[in-house]
């Protein structure tokens, strides 16, 4: 995993949550799960790690007693949430507001889809 594609992952879910008030279940666990591989629970230990310091911190210490959190993956992503929160918010304040409740519910569906899809079977 490089830090580029943690990198984007943050961007991407900062640009989310400043357009949409959404980041790390919708947008950063998918990503983890399909971009870099990790395990539900890696994905979900890193997303809250990446979120810690507003969101996580208990969530998070638990996750990573476990050994399911990466604290480097999650300062990636924390960098990119930084100033992808700070562009997305910039440009939902320009969209208007059909615009956002249709693209948020585009992203609902999409992730839905992929996730439906990609979920195997259970023996």
């Amino acid at each position: 995993m490089t830090a580029l594609v943690l990198v984007a992952i943050g961007l991407v879910a900062g640009v989310l949550s400043g357009l949409f008030g959404v980041g790390g279940g919708i947008v950063i666990v998918p990503a983890l799960l399909f971009l870099v591989g990790m395990s539900p629970q890696s994905a979900v230990g890193t997303s809250l790690g990446a979120l810690l310091a507003p969101v996580g911190l208990l969530a998070a210490l638990a996750y990573s007693r476990q050994g399911h959190l990466d604290a480097t993956a999650s300062t990636w992503i924390a960098a990119g949430l930084f100033f992808g929160a700070w562009g997305g918010a910039l440009i939902g304040q320009r969209l208007s507001t059909p615009t956002l409740q249709r693209g948020f519910a585009l992203l609902l569906v999409v992730v839905a889809i992929r996730l439906w899809a990609s979920a195997a079977p259970t023996r």
